[in-house]
């Protein structure tokens, strides 16, 4: 199946914007909440209509869009290197993790089930919260390579925020794994840039006038 650049943009924006807000959680213990919904909501979206509805439209993956162009168009910011960092650490986890076909399938149950709590509680009650982060710490924490956050240690010692950021960090792998499914691959970020810039311009410029 042929997917378009627009869908792997918006799949590669996920990672980012799950990137960008683990950085805000750890450096600022404060985070934009309509977008984290969006994408804490993205687990629970299995079966899309298009790739943009995992977000529930472009307005979703807004902060993601945004970060994915700063890093494309090469700004050199600190905040921008750890959010990179973050961002192929989830593309690289998310390899692993396609060589393991029995975690994939404990995270696909555990995600069901958080689902229901999502529904009987909100996206980012504690509940749910706490529930998606030990998700992430039963399965993809296993992995030798983990994703090393850096933050203010005030913040990163409370312990909802760690839950936050592990929460977070799984909603980059579940876009991490709809890139791939769209078709991207890591050498796309080099011999497709050009392309993809265009395409998160587009996007961006289409959310500004909705």
């Amino acid at each position: 199946m042929i997917h378009t650049i627009d869908e792997q943009a918006i799949a590669l924006a996920g990672v980012f914007q799950a990137a960008a807000l683990v950085h805000q959680i750890a450096q600022t213990s404060r985070y934009d909440k309509p977008i984290l919904e969006a994408s804490i909501n993205s687990l629970f979206v299995t079966n899309p209509e298009t790739t943009e509805s995992v977000y529930g439209g472009v307005e979703g993956i807004r902060l993601g869009l945004e970060t994915l162009q700063q890093v494309l168009l090469k700004d050199p910011g600190q905040k921008n290197i750890e959010i990179i960092r973050y961002s192929l650490s989830l593309i690289h986890l998310e390899s692993k993790l396609r060589k393991k076909p029995e975690m994939l399938n404990i995270i696909s149950t555990r995600i069901h089930q958080a689902s229901g709590q999502a529904d009987h509680f909100s996206l980012l009650h504690e509940n749910v919260i706490h529930n998606l982060a030990s998700l992430y710490m039963d399965t993809i924490s296993t992995f030798n390579l983990r994703v090393q956050v850096t933050g203010k240690p005030e913040y990163l010692k409370i312990s909802h925020n760690a839950a936050l950021i592990r929460a977070t960090l799984l909603t980059g792998i579940r876009a991490a794994i709809l890139w791939r499914q769209t078709g991207g691959r890591r050498w796309n970020l080099l011999l497709k840039r050009k392309s993809i810039e265009a395409s998160v311009k587009q996007l961006l410029s289409e959310s500004s006038t909705d």
